[in-house]
């Protein structure tokens, strides 16, 4: 079979990108293992786990915030199994709609394990007959799955992943989350506020070690409150599962026993079983596959784009990129502005971020100005009942342009959006702060903390 363009991999930078592909004019075909279409952020990443951590702080709300406002809701009970299958619902409604729009946008799927056997040519192999397609462009995109540590043996049951933090037939009584990052932290919420005891075990001598410093401590305390143990510093050396607990065997300390553990070090590129090697094509030493500003290999006619390049492992920088390499490939101009996209961790409050940290201002030698404004001094926060955390903005001390905001607090993911445009059409801090912000909402912390950044704030 002949396309002008095969995508091996159907997560949101494949799919996406042949659907740009397919809207200027490209024959596509999409190889996708799995029998649905997505990728791990909708099967067993993004999607599943936030429908978790909705329902989850419904469940905690109900348990502890809704007397305060006059709600009664009498008994209270948890039906896990009913929780999980409205995850598996909205991931199945989700995944559907992609098979629709491949239907739409007449693009050719293939079912089966990819591999590259010669330029511009690929097999997909079903396990019953093997299918070989040639087309002049290759795109790989077949995106990342967990890493783990040496020591510990996943089984997938007790000691397991994300994959299996999704589907955990019972709220654990112990689960410990190896590892203080995005993943970790969303899922051991997600368990905690459902009953369990957790705690996190994480190697460095801090939590979140993308996020801001200032942002990630005061995060920490918060969940603290909440009742999450956290053991930094703790290098992990082995973990021995048995036959109801598990015993994670820690550096210079005792072992610790549960009877779930959750491995969240991290993830590494699907880039093994493609045959990179038939064409040639080197991974460098962390698996990932190297590539120039158009997405082009090594070799001239095969690309990679999303986790498999490395950089930020998100669905949507994936998306961006899906989408430039189609318009570079079409219409020779495509771009993405990697200063500028934005990063959400889903805990309750939420932790979201663009552009550049504090520390890494100070180590480039940028000197900047910074505001900042609480969620207490807001209105609508206030009304919310959710007043934790703040939003901080880092500008540009010379032209006031924004080089990075960030912010801990209630819809911070959403919050993030506006800070993103704004940076994407190189505003100032003064910018932001000139436009006019409905009252009462939580962006007007965002206008707030741009005041701030010029020490005017006006409600604190």
């Amino acid at each position: 079979m002949n396309h002008d363009l095969v995508i091996i991999g159907a997560g949101p930078g494949g799919y996406i990108a042949a659907i740009r592909a397919a809207q200027l004019g490209l024959n596509v075909a999409c190889i996708e293992k799995e029998r649905m279409l997505g990728g791990t952020c909708l099967r067993v990443g993004c999607i599943p786990s936030k429908a978790l951590l909705e329902s989850s702080e419904l469940y905690k709300e109900a348990e502890h915030s809704f007397k305060d406002r006059g709600i009664n809701v009498g008994s209270l009970s948890l039906d896990l199994e009913k929780m999980l299958s409205q995850k598996d619902r909205t991931v199945k409604t989700m995944g559907g709609g992609i098979d629709s729009l491949f239907k739409k946008n007449k693009i050719t799927r293939y079912s089966g394990h990819a591999m590259i056997t010669a330029p511009g040519k690929v097999r997909v192999d079903d396990g019953k007959d093997p299918v070989e397609l040639e087309a002049k462009h290759i795109l790989i995109a077949t995106g990342s799955q967990p890493s783990t540590l040496p020591g510990i043996e996943l089984d997938g049951d007790r000691v397991g992943t994300s994959t299996e933090a999704l589907a955990y037939e019972q709220v654990p009584k112990h689960l410990v989350v190896i590892g203080g990052g995005v993943i970790g932290l969303e899922l051991g919420a997600v368990w905690s506020r459902l009953g369990a005891k957790v705690t996190v075990l994480e190697y460095l001598d801090r939590i979140l070690p993308t996020t801001d410093t200032e942002i990630a401590n005061e995060a920490k305390k918060i969940f603290e409150k909440q009742g999450i143990e956290f053991q930094l510093g703790c290098r992990v050396t082995g973990v021995k599962a048995n036959k109801k607990t598990c015993d994670v065997e820690i550096a210079d300390g005792k072992p610790i026993r549960c009877d779930r553990v959750l491995v969240a070090v991290g993830r590494r590129p699907n880039t093994d079983q493609l045959g990179l090697e038939n064409v040639g094509i080197e991974v460098d030493k962390r698996g990932f596959i190297p590539v120039n500003d158009h997405y082009e290999t090594s070799v001239k006619g095969v690309y990679a784009i999303g986790d498999v390049i490395g950089g930020a492992m998100l669905a949507h920088k994936a998306e961006d990129e899906g989408v430039a390499f189609s318009e570079l490939l079409v219409t020779g101009y495509g771009h993405v502005n990697y200063d500028a996209i934005p990063s959400v961790a889903y805990t309750n409050p939420e932790i979201a971020a663009v552009g550049k940290t504090e520390e890494q201002l100070k180590e480039a030698g940028i000197e900047y100005n910074k505001g900042s404004f609480p969620f207490l001094a807001n209105g609508r926060a206030r009304a919310m009942g959710q007043t934790e955390g703040r939003v901080k903005m880092l500008a540009d001390k010379q032209t006031d342009r924004v080089l990075g905001v960030h912010i801990l607090g209630p819809r911070a993911g959403d919050l993030i959006a506006e800070c993103a445009v704004a940076m994407e059409f190189g505003a100032s801090s003064e910018d932001i702060a000139r436009c006019c912000h409905a009252h009462p909402t939580l962006a007007e912390a965002v206008k707030e903390a741009a005041l701030a950044v010029d020490k005017r704030a006006l409600n604190f």
